[in-house]
């Protein structure tokens, strides 16, 4: 990459968030700070460009009557008037508070009453359509601002924003913003119950972004392709805060459907991603595999195993072999057209949010894509760990960030201390002291080991299934497992208190379709309980369980072709199973494979 230029923004200089921004636009004034598909076309805005939106749009909520501490929400796709509108709110000292666009009415009914929304600013009509559904929880709203027009609304508090934000902004007086005061509440996606509001200061978010760019260097000419919602603090603070710090440029991808398309468009230097992304195209390319003829197969698995094993001699992990003389040829003919097809220029791909499973990250490393996996949690602003590229370790979630104490409690579970704990809970103050002790170690819920200085996450307290004959079993991992294979886009694992595990497993609609085929069957879902189908599929997940004890195998499952959806209440905004609404959905079903036991 030519012009290797660094130049973060210490945290002193900064102080608070609109503080970070405005540094950033003095020192980068020209550079391309985001670009964004609108009207059918690429559009740039330099740091400069964005510092006079943000200024007209601070007039336009100073004209609102609002005060700093007052709460606004954020119910947008990720786009340049995310950030015109948080900083702006930011330097006025109001409150943000993020909503999911593909979150349930109910959900962000709840969250609005929850925190007091005063203003919400929102795309147009489909986001209307999904507020009236929650009409009579929207009363305290005072204004609802949308980007595009919204029609047969009859609410007089809607305005549109090019009527909304005036030409010219006017010299406004800025409150003293104190770093340790709040800044945001991001309602945790919750896997049961109501969402919690997590609060975090400016003081929580800058250190974040600070401490986990100072784990690697960046530079101003790096490229981020933004798709992780920035309603999600993974996003929010690695690829929009940290990215400001370190002055790379943020381009939005247009969709995840047109994602494969905007990475080779746009090339980015720097992922923040999900498992899911990883587990997408590795299951494509398995899918492809076995269409192929052997010699692809063997040639796929070699340019894997040898340039896993050139990744573990780069890390003085592994001696050198012969065989690593054929990494050239293999890349030519394999690696590089799998790296070529995410844009051919990642340099860094950061993996947070959920475990990535180390057979994938095996894969994606073998064929030369740097992948580091992170720890984190919304309570932590929210990373707290990760792999360094010196000493990169795929099946941990990586070493503490700078700053960051950890150590095991009882059942051990992973605790940390760090500048970046929240605030607390918003209006929970039992939530509150349940999580966070006396001497600040938030309680993660999660059970960990400690390798050396990488920590291991190991299961979930709350998650742990129990058999009847005593075994003790993390469901995630074995989810993880049987994910691996193609002809499953999601699992659940259940057996608390029986003698042996189930699943219910969503299949892929076009494996299940050449399954159906090579059976003789019609491809449709009552066929998917019939004896020889279920017989293939335990088959396959037994592959995939291989590694595990004896006593983690399931014996029986329910398939089905429906997915689980954020909308139908099954998994949260961040793609986390709700367990117990799906045991809820699968009652009979799972009563039916327990029966006679």
């Amino acid at each position: 990459m030519p012009n290797k230029i660094s130049d973060e923004i210490p945290q002193e200089t900064a102080r608070h968030l609109p503080g970070l921004f405005r540094e950033r636009v003095k020192r980068s004034p020209k550079n391309v700070a985001y670009r964004h598909f609108e009207n059918e076309q690429w559009v740039e805005y330099s740091w400069q460009d964005m510092a006079i939106h943000v200024d007209r749009w601070q007039t336009a909520l100073k004209r609102e009557g609002l005060t700093a501490g007052d709460r606004v929400a954020v119910l947008l796709r990720n786009c340049p008037q995310w950030v015109m509108f948080e900083q702006a709110a930011l330097g006025l000292g109001l409150i943000v508070v993020p909503l999911y666009t593909n979150d349930r009415p109910s959900n962000m009914g709840y969250i609005i009453q929850d925190a007091g929304i005063k203003l919400i600013l929102l795309d147009g009509e489909l986001h209307w359509s999904s507020l009236s559904e929650v009409y009579n929880m929207l009363e305290d709203v005072e204004s609802f601002i949308s980007l595009n027009e919204i029609n047969n609304a009859h609410d007089e508090r809607i305005k549109i924003i090019e009527n909304w934000v005036p030409d010219k902004a006017e010299i406004i007086a800025y409150p003293e913003i104190h770093p340790d005061k709040m800044a945001t509440i991001v309602y945790t996606s919750g896997t049961t119950g109501n969402p919690k509001g997590v609060m975090l200061s400016h003081s929580n978010i800058l250190w974040n972004a600070a401490s986990a760019a100072s784990c690697e260097p960046f530079y101003t000419t790096d490229s981020f392709l933004s798709f992780l919602p920035l309603s999600h603090m993974f996003e929010r603070t690695a690829g929009y805060y940290m990215a400001m710090l370190v002055g790379a440029t943020v381009t939005y991808a247009r969709s995840i459907e047109l994602l494969a398309d905007d990475l080779m468009l746009i090339r980015p230097t720097l992922l923040v991603t999900v498992p899911r992304i990883f587990e997408r195209v590795y299951n494509k390319i398995k899918t492809q595999l076995e269409a192929k003829p052997p010699v692809a197969k063997y040639l796929f698995n070699s340019a894997v195993n040898v340039g896993w094993h050139r990744f573990l001699f780069q890390q003085g992990r592994e001696k050198w072999s012969s065989k690593l003389l054929f990494w050239p040829i293999l890349n030519k003919l394999v690696a590089k057209k799998v790296t070529d097809k995410l844009g051919g220029r990642i340099r860094l791909a950061i993996s947070g949010g959920a475990p990535l499973s180390p057979s994938i990250a095996q894969t994606f490393i073998g064929l030369g894509l740097t992948i580091t996996q992170g720890y984190g949690m919304t309570e932590l602003s929210p990373v707290a760990s990760t792999n360094l590229l010196k000493d990169n370790k795929p099946d941990t979630v990586g070493q503490p960030l700078p700053g960051v104490e950890v150590k095991l409690g009882d059942r051990d579970e992973l605790m940390i201390r760090c500048p970046g704990v929240m605030l607390g809970y918003w209006q929970n103050d039992t939530a509150t002291k349940e999580v966070i002790d006396n001497d600040g170690w938030l309680h993660t819920g999660d059970i960990a080991k400690l390798d050396g200085d990488h920590i291991r996450i190991t299961g979930r307290i709350k998650e742990i299934i129990v058999l009847s004959n005593g075994e003790k079993i993390p469901p995630s991992d074995i989810e993880l497992a049987i994910s691996n294979d193609p002809m499953f886009e999601q699992v659940m694992i259940l057996g608390e208190g029986k003698p042996y595990l189930c699943a219910v497993v969503v299949m892929n609609k076009k494996a299940w379709y050449n399954l159906a085929e090579d059976l003789k069957l019609e491809p449709l879902e009552k066929n998917l309980s019939e004896p020889e189908v279920q017989k293939v599929l335990l088959g396959r997940i037994k592959n995939e369980l291989a590694p595990f004890p004896g006593y983690a195998k399931v014996f029986r499952i329910v398939a089905t072709l429906e997915p689980w959806t954020v909308e139908a209440g099954l998994i949260t905004p961040t793609l986390k199973l709700k367990r117990n609404c799906l045991l809820d959905y699968y009652q009979d079903n799972i009563i039916e494979m327990y029966e006679g036991h």
